[in-house]
């Protein structure tokens, strides 16, 4: 399969220029199976003080600008991640959208970020693991501090998934941490996994971009820098079976472990 990670640096205290620019990017992608945003590209991870007001349901105008591209390319679309409002509460959402611009997966963002961060704060987190069988792949939902956290991982290999889809607005100086742990939990779940980060700075914080490709073996097949670019790859998901079958690491756990 085709692949595409936009990686995008935010235009501050401008929603609708995020949303045309994202637009923009997705179109440059359009022959692309699948493509996957940053997370909180619409009004950017640090400006917390725009979360609430900010805030939109399934018919806002992020979503719905997501929904259309997916139909128009024909590809299916892991919108990022945007503030949700759902009755009292705000979550940091993502959503996975069909060809036909149809949701087929919603993940609620489940480790919120509390270092020199509002996050905690505002939003309420998420509580279900998300996992979805499609044409492409089975795919799992994931979002930045998440990715610290292999038990997370672990379960969504529990669910037969084989490709993890992380969106992120990961800052410097934790480059390092994040090259890292993408390699990481691609590795010792022997998965593929796609990430798209942010770039550029904002609210005082400047993103480390270094969007991936990775393959079942840890090895990045495609990846960036910190500067904004549309990544470009392609999958082999037989590459997955092929590693599986050749080295048993998921065969070899030891069930009361967990």
């Amino acid at each position: 399969m085709k692949v595409a990670s936009i990686q995008m640096t935010v235009v501050n205290n401008d929603k609708d220029a995020n949303i045309a620019k994202a637009a923009a990017n997705i179109e440059a992608c359009s022959d692309a199976d699948l493509i996957i945003l940053p997370e909180m590209w619409n009004v950017g991870f640090t400006n917390f003080d725009q979360y609430i007001n900010e805030a939109e349901g399934k018919e806002g105008k992020t979503l719905t600008m997501l929904r259309q591209m997916a139909e128009k390319t024909k590809s299916y679309i892991h919108g990022g991640s945007f503030v949700e409002k759902d009755q009292d509460n705000y979550y940091n959402s993502s959503y996975l959208l069909s060809p036909e611009g149809e949701i087929v997966g919603q993940y609620r963002k489940i480790h919120l970020f509390g270092y020199n961060s509002q996050e905690t704060n505002i939003l309420t987190p998420g509580e279900d693991v998300t996992v979805v069988s499609t044409p492409l792949a089975t795919i799992g939902m994931a979002t930045c501090f998440d990715l610290r956290f292999p038990e997370l991982f672990r379960k969504m290999v529990d669910k037969g998934a084989e490709l993890f889809l992380v969106c992120s607005a990961w800052p410097y100086p934790r480059l390092e941490a994040w090259s890292m742990l993408n390699r990481v939990r691609a590795l010792e779940n022997q998965c593929f996994l796609m990430s798209s980060n942010s770039c550029g700075v904002l609210g005082g914080a400047q993103f480390v971009g270094h969007s991936m490709v990775v393959d079942p073996w840890g090895e990045v097949i495609a990846g960036s820098g910190d500067e904004e670019m549309n990544i470009r790859t392609e999958i082999d998901l037989n590459k997955l079976k092929a590693a599986r079958d050749n080295f048993p690491g998921l065969a070899s756990r030891v069930s009361w472990l967990g």
